[in-house]
């Protein structure tokens, strides 16, 4: 099965949430909270999104690791 599409998404919700932490740490920014509001419901779906999508991501070291040396 081909996961391209779910990996592209997941990281692309991954790094959204990498900008989100980076905007915090620098400036005391938190995007989401902003634009969502202060752990409203649709705020804690985003958060629990790129949580979840972290953890999937997780996946692609192994597939990165045995993909080495194969051509597609």
């Amino acid at each position: 099965m081909n996961s391209k599409g779910l990996d592209y998404t997941a990281l692309i919700i991954a790094i959204v949430g990498a900008v989100n932490w980076g905007l915090i740490a620098l400036f005391r920014f938190d995007l989401v909270a902003f634009v969502f509001g202060n752990m409203s419901w649709i705020s804690r779906i985003v958060y629990g999104l790129v949580g979840l999508c972290g953890l999937y991501l997780i996946s692609l070291f192994g597939r990165v690791g045995s993909s080495v040396g194969v051509s597609e």
